[in-house]
């Protein structure tokens, strides 16, 4: 059954906006495709290189392979400080070996994406021919079979226990759209109770580390190092949002990058009040979530020196993209 509640929330700069969460619940009940996930966005210059060669193998699609560029480079032509380049970032010895003349015009260059984006999605077959008899989840394997390669995979009997790899695949098949398994999106009842939890902390200081499932905990004020040497019983950003859905019964990962691998991408424009909203340059490199109240509005725990507080979801500049939290069983916290 559909609330029938509306909240009002008065912003710090004295304007206010109301938060509909009636009309937007009951939109969710009658249109389904609300809850759809994400279907990766590329841009359009690489479209149609990124639907063709997500074909390759019968292991890969255009959505895995499009994950997987946006989280290595976010289709940004660049080299890494370990030295990958391009938009697929293949480290010189790899493009070496297996770099292709996508294009056909007698050359392999790493830099031409119409050369780098044929030459991912055919190492990424390679590798999921490589640990095809690895034990575990066969996507998974694969993509940290691209990231640490294949013997790494092989030698650890799945995903190896490096933080880099299991980051990495947990953020591309996010982003592909593969929930995590045994779990189902947020309801919207769920959602109304995070919010209403985010509430009730508004006012409550920045504090790096600070929150968990119970509430606010200690942390520094002002810096990761603790530099200040001033400690506060507050919130950091993904501290409220874990303390906000914990009240909901949905226990989320401790970081914002995590709580993205482990939430459903949305479009922004089919996003509803209590969905996640995430900053950073690509799923690899989030440093911010905020709680989405509607209105174009979130709840957050800005940065050291401020408090809980109202923002507009265009506050900063970098946004990268909105989920929604999935019910997982309760973990130890």
């Amino acid at each position: 059954m559909a609330l029938r509640a509306s909240t009002m929330v008065t912003l710090g700069v004295g304007a206010t906006v109301a938060v509909m969460l009636a009309g937007l619940v009951q939109a969710a009940n009658e249109n389904p495709a609300v809850h759809a996930a994400l279907t990766v966005s590329v841009p359009d210059k690489y479209k149609a290189l990124v639907e063709g060669a997500g074909h390759t193998c019968s292991e890969i699609s255009p959505n895995i392979l499009a994950a997987l560029l946006t989280q290595e480079s976010g289709f940004q032509n660049q080299t890494s400080p370990a030295g990958a380049q391009g938009v697929a970032q293949f480290m010189p010895s790899t493009w070496e070996s297996s770099g292709i003349d996508g294009n056909g015009d007698g050359k392999r260059d790493v830099w031409d994406p119409e050369d780098a984006i044929p030459s991912a999605a055919k190492y990424l077959c390679a590798m999921a021919k490589e640990t095809k008899d690895v034990p575990g989840d066969k996507q998974s394997n694969m993509l940290a079979a691209y990231n640490a390669g294949s013997g790494a995979v092989r030698s650890a009997h799945g995903v190896p226990a490096f933080k880099e790899t299991q980051d990495y695949v947990r953020s591309i098949n996010a982003l592909a759209g593969k929930a995590p398994s045994g779990g189902r999106m947020t309801s919207r009842q769920q959602a109304v109770a995070a919010i209403n939890s985010a509430q009730t902390q508004i006012g409550k200081p920045y504090s790096w580390g600070g929150g968990d499932a119970t509430g606010p905990s200690t942390g520094t004020c002002c810096s990761p190092n603790g530099s200040s040497g001033i400690y506060i019983v507050g919130f950091d950003c993904s501290g409220l949002t874990l303390y906000a859905y914990a009240q909901a019964g949905i226990f989320l990962p401790r970081t914002a990058a995590e709580q993205y691998a482990a939430s459903e991408p949305v479009s922004r424009d089919a996003m509803l009040p209590g969905d996640l909203v995430f900053y950073g340059s690509s799923a690899g490199s989030i440093h911010h979530v905020g709680l989405y109240i509607g209105g174009g509005y979130m709840i957050e725990a800005p940065r050291p020196g401020t408090n809980v507080r109202y923002s507009s979801i265009n506050s900063m500049s970098d946004l990268f993209g909105v989920a929604r939290p999935v019910s997982q069983q309760k973990k130890e916290i």
